[in-house]
């Protein structure tokens, strides 16, 4: 059926159930003579008369008042899910894709979107553990968590952490056979945990102080792609690992393990959530980004 039929026959339900012209173009937002026009036009097409006109009022003939009685609820209906259909094209809903390191997914990630898929069931989120730059568009990602500074100028950028530092740190007994590093350079000898990084190969551990800068290549026995297996070597004793700061606090705390190096670790722009700027946001993932974005 023609859109106008559908237009025309709501107008006519109007008029039939407000028994007045007045009334039911005033609730139309139409004229008197344009409304009586319409419902002559339709009247026309179906070849039957609809209404009974007297100087007061008007009242739904035989032919009318089935229409009414049949037609009127269906046109309820479909009212009803037109709307709903319009109201889905805004309702959060769909799959997200992130990737981020399981240190992002566990202290940003999760704590936020938990309690935002709680409230918006329709709204599905995976999370991929990724130490590497990826290319969040070749992958199909909606989104990348990585440090500040790693995101590329031509993608947009949302703080979704504050500042960090990094942490060297080790078991106390570990430091009963050798001396507590006083310089990065001292590092050199010690038995460190390396982490390595995909396409990019070994971790080399960054330091600054009074705006030097210093990279440092370090040397041990065990080398892991996480930075869990990192802190469960240290916390085993089996050297110095290079962790963040958030994530050794705890043990530090309790005296399982011990950091050196602290001035050399000065903070640095914490985690942003990135994505390429001509990506068109669904209202899922606009949620999520305000879901995730860092408020001081």
């Amino acid at each position: 059926m023609p859109r106008d039929n559908l237009n025309d026959l709501s107008a006519y339900i109007t008029v039939a159930r407000e028994r007045s012209f007045t009334n039911a173009a005033a609730k139309l937002g139409v004229s008197q003579s344009a409304l009586s026009h319409t419902i002559r036009e339709l009247e026309g097409r179906l070849g039957v008369r609809l209404l009974t006109r007297t100087t007061r009022s008007v009242s739904p003939t035989e032919a009318g008042e089935r229409l009414l009685q049949n037609v009127g609820p269906r046109l309820e209906e479909i009212e009803a899910e037109i709307a709903a259909v319009g109201e889905l094209r805004d309702k959060p809903a769909g799959t997200i894709r992130l990737t981020a390191t399981e240190y992002a997914i566990d202290t940003i990630l999760m704590p936020k979107l938990g309690r935002l898929l709680k409230d918006y069931p329709d709204i599905k989120v995976e999370l991929v553990v990724d130490y590497g730059l990826t290319d969040i568009v070749s992958e199909r990602y909606d989104a990348g968590v990585r440090s500040g500074e790693q995101v590329a100028k031509d993608m947009i950028a949302v703080r979704v952490g504050p500042d960090m530092r990094m942490a060297v740190v080790a078991a106390p007994s570990y430091f009963r056979k050798r001396p507590e590093p006083k310089r990065p350079q001292e590092l050199i000898g010690h038995n460190c945990i390396n982490l390595r990084l995909p396409a990019h190969g070994v971790y080399a551990w960054e330091f600054e102080k009074g705006g030097r800068e210093l990279r440092v290549r370090v040397e041990g026995q065990f080398t892991f792609n996480t930075t869990m297996h990192l802190l469960h070597a240290a916390l085993d004793g089996h050297g110095l690992a290079y962790v963040p700061e958030g994530l050794a606090q705890p043990y530090i705390a309790k005296g399982r393990l011990k950091r050196v190096l602290a001035d050399w670790c000065p903070p640095y722009s914490g985690y942003h959530l990135y994505y390429p700027s001509r990506r068109q946001a669904s209202a899922a993932f606009a949620l999520v980004v305000e879901t995730l974005r860092h408020r001081k």
